[in-house]
């Protein structure tokens, strides 16, 4: 007869998609996966994406970062992140794929936890996402919105779309492109995006048109802001 498995019943649970955990026990049975690379508290709930493809999410995901890495180069009082854990509520302890904050020393809305977490929402957070119909346009777009997320980006990349929502009255209300198509940020001023460009894969146009933004008026008076 072959023996029953027997658990050590110090050692955490495994994290399982779906499980209801509060956050400290997320986090504990997280911290004890270090094979896990992402895992999600989302209203309670655990969530664990399934392994990513490089057209679908990989590749979108390169060139956000790219871009952003561009901007926050020469905006020196912001911290930005690539799959950082954000402690958002009790609740929800999202992972986005990218996220842009003002330094919490110079009056920004996050905070870093001794612990080396990202506590409260960063103004800026961007998800890579399937399509209209994903997780990131629905439950997370609200956990987001209510707690206080200024702008929310969606690369929406099956269905070749950018959706670009800034918060306006407890409301997320999407960017509209200027007449030359290029959406800029109401909170980073200087961060600006031909979208269509980024769609295509022209990284070169995506730079042109984030230079231009960081050499605009927009963007000294706010470097001046923070001196």
């Amino acid at each position: 007869m072959p023996a029953i498995e027997t658990r050590n019943l110090n050692t955490p649970l495994p994290l399982e998609p779906g499980d209801r955990l509060t956050r400290a026990e997320f986090e504990r049975r997280y911290d004890a996966m270090p094979n896990v690379k992402k895992a999600e508290l989302i209203e309670g709930v655990v969530y664990m994406p399934s392994p990513v493809r490089i057209r679908r999410h990989g590749d979108p995901h390169y060139r956000t970062i790219c871009w952003l890495g561009h901007y926050s180069t020469y905006t020196p009082f912001l911290i930005g992140a690539d799959n950082a854990t954000a402690r958002l509520d009790l609740n929800n302890e999202p992972q986005p794929d990218a996220m842009l904050l003002i330094d919490p020393e110079l009056g920004g809305q996050a905070k870093i936890s001794l612990d080396d977490y990202v506590e409260f929402a960063p103004e800026w957070v961007g998800e890579i996402s399937g399509s209209s119909a994903s997780f990131d346009l629905h439950t997370k777009l609200i956990v987001y919105r209510r707690n206080g997320v200024r702008e929310y980006f969606v690369w929406r990349v099956l269905d070749q779309q950018i959706d670009w929502f800034t918060l306006h009255d407890g409301e997320f209300v999407l960017l509209q492109p200027d007449a030359d198509g290029v959406l800029k940020s109401r909170v980073f001023p200087g961060l600006w995006l031909d979208a269509a460009a980024m769609l295509r894969g022209d990284m070169p146009r995506v730079l042109d048109v984030v230079r231009l933004g960081l050499a605009s008026p927009e963007h000294a008076a706010f470097l001046s802001k923070y001196k």
